[in-house]
């Protein structure tokens, strides 16, 4: 077997230096297959506010500098463990949402062809349904954990069914979630109304919101998210504005009171040897952020994904 190819050497190549591609791994065109990419889906035509999440991808790039190969919160060195590898980006209709939302789909499920799992680095969320839809085709169902300041299962905006507010709601309507085994995680603010609340509760979603992680604490949110999911196949979903805007300025729609990074980082590393297929970190807008702030959370939150797909524990078969 051929071991991995993983990252630059920033002891012969300074981490400023070179192409930035995810953490400086390799181009996926430059080992040719991988077990895990890593790709960006620069799209934001979803937004209902601010946008600019567009930019994402490359600005979480460029953030990624300076990730090193060892994770010692969960003590793995995935880049060692697995090829990992820089897909680049799905290019898709900035000016035809339905258009873009196939392309995304077809693209995600082509790279997925011969197993390879994906971090997608967004884009706003309306990204997440083409991803779900892909993944679908190969396990069925999957159990959904959304990390977001917001439910993002509303049903329109201004009579569009395709938004940032409502690729969960398409995916419950499709068949394409696992709906005993969905939930949210850091939700908060405002909403329309209680009947936000009640068809998200309808749809199967548990709400688990910020203030719950401030109150019982990251180990107790942990075991009640790993109750709810089993060994069922996994996506994880990180809307950037999960954080509060203290450690996420960078972002479309702000919400205070949110996580902090550290919180964030410790319930996903809870989740180390789930059934994890497949994950996104979207909504970061590059224009709004101070100091790379966002962009740095959001490549630490990445690396973490990328870290738990190599942790990943596949379901057992079920006997015929």
């Amino acid at each position: 077997m051929t071991e991995p190819r993983g990252p630059v050497d920033s002891s012969r190549v300074p981490r400023f230096a070179g192409p930035a591609t995810f953490a400086r791994l390799p181009r996926l065109d430059e080992v040719g297959r991988c077990d895990v990419a890593v790709v960006g889906v620069p799209f934001d035509s979803g937004v209902s506010y601010r946008p600019g999440a567009r930019f994402g991808p490359s600005a979480v790039r460029e953030a990624s500098r300076l990730l090193r190969p060892y994770h010692p919160g969960l003590d793995v060195s995935p880049f060692a463990a697995l090829q990992v590898a820089d897909a680049g980006d799905i290019a898709c209709n900035p000016f035809n949402i339905g258009e873009a939302v196939e392309t995304i789909e077809h693209a995600a499920t082509e790279l997925q062809a011969d197993g390879t799992r994906l971090v997608t680095i967004g884009g706003d969320h309306t990204i997440a349904l083409p991803l779900l839809r892909s993944l679908a085709r190969r396990h069925g169902p999957v159990a959904l954990l959304h990390f977001d300041a917001h439910l993002d299962t509303w049903d329109t905006y201004f009579g569009a069914e395709y938004t940032h507010g409502t690729p969960f709601r398409r995916a419950v309507e499709e068949g394409i979630l696992d709906t005993e085994a969905v939930g949210h995680v850091g939700t908060r603010g405002p909403l329309y109304g209680k009947k936000d609340l009640e068809d998200d509760r309808r749809m199967g979603f548990g709400i688990v919101t910020s203030a719950d992680v401030l109150r019982r604490g990251v180990d107790e949110v942990v075991d009640a998210l790993r109750q709810r999911i089993g060994a069922r196949p996994l996506y994880v979903s990180v809307d950037i504005d999960v954080l509060d805007p203290a450690h996420a300025p960078g972002t479309g729609t702000p919400e205070a009171g949110g996580l902090t990074s550290r919180e964030l980082l410790e319930i996903l590393r809870g989740l180390a040897g789930a059934n994890l297929v497949g994950a996104d970190v979207v909504e970061v807008a590059p224009a709004y952020d101070h100091a790379e702030i966002t962009s740095v959370a959001a490549s630490h939150v990445a690396y973490d994904l990328v870290s738990l797909l190599t942790l990943a524990t596949p379901a057992p078969e079920k006997s015929p």
